[in-house]
């Protein structure tokens, strides 16, 4: 791990610690002791699973970032969250129509939305979040989805709002939809399927997974890009 000479005070879950000033939020935690089997995900910011809370003494603003990008700041105070309780309806998107009716049955609280905004500021991916659940109320699920698409679903936005909606849900059906039965068709797509059903690339990934590492990424940062 690189460290600079500098450092700063955090307090994790109450008790204060003195770490290297150029540590993420995660990797702090660590440095100081702690062991982290959940909420560590990813580590690049891609799954949203290590949301966090924080204020820096003498602001009481509560601020939420993730964990993996966010580098400490001095005199921070931290605590991880495990997750945040979103609505998650069941539904069989066979059966789903591509209606506004449906956001009305699966999740009306959308509809409860004040226009605070607080969805929006909160977001660790800076994702107009307000503006796709608006897209959402009108049944407008291509915008929604492309709006929404750099979710990754850590639910920040979900903690902070007074009506209780659960955004990331909504837009991963929007996007479901979207899929579904709005976006074109692709024939490549459909195809490389069938190909994969049918076995034809088992000697092929067989193969990849015996390379070591390196030789994995040279070949990925070397590949032939279709245009």
């Amino acid at each position: 791990m690189n460290t600079t000479e500098n450092t700063v005070n955090i307090f994790l879950f109450g008790k204060k610690y003195e770490v290297p000033e150029n540590l993420t939020v995660m990797t702090a935690m660590e440095y100081a002791g702690y062991k982290l089997v959940r909420g560590c995900g990813c580590r690049n910011g891609f799954c949203g699973a290590c949301a966090t809370v924080y204020r820096i003494k003498g602001d009481s603003t509560l601020y939420t970032c993730l964990a993996c990008q966010t580098t400490v700041k001095n005199n921070m105070y931290i605590a991880a969250l495990p997750f945040f309780p979103l609505q998650k309806q069941v539904y069989d998107i066979e059966k789903v129509s591509a209606s506004a009716s449906v956001m009305m049955q699966l999740y009306p609280e959308i509809y409860a939305c004040v226009g605070c905004n607080a969805c929006t500021k909160s977001c660790t991916q800076g994702l107009d979040v307000m503006q796709y659940i608006a897209y959402a109320q009108r049944g407008d699920f291509k915008a929604c989805a492309e709006s929404s698409f750099d979710c990754v679903m850590c639910g920040v936005c979900s903690s902070r709002c007074p009506a209780g909606i659960s955004h990331p849900q909504v837009a991963m059906l929007a996007r479901r939809i979207n899929g579904k039965y709005l976006a074109p068709g692709s024939g490549h797509l459909e195809d490389r399927v069938r190909e994969i059903e049918n076995g034809d690339f088992q000697e092929l990934l067989e193969a990849l997974m015996q390379k070591p590492l390196d030789e994995l990424k040279e070949l990925y940062n070397t590949r032939e890009i279709e245009q």
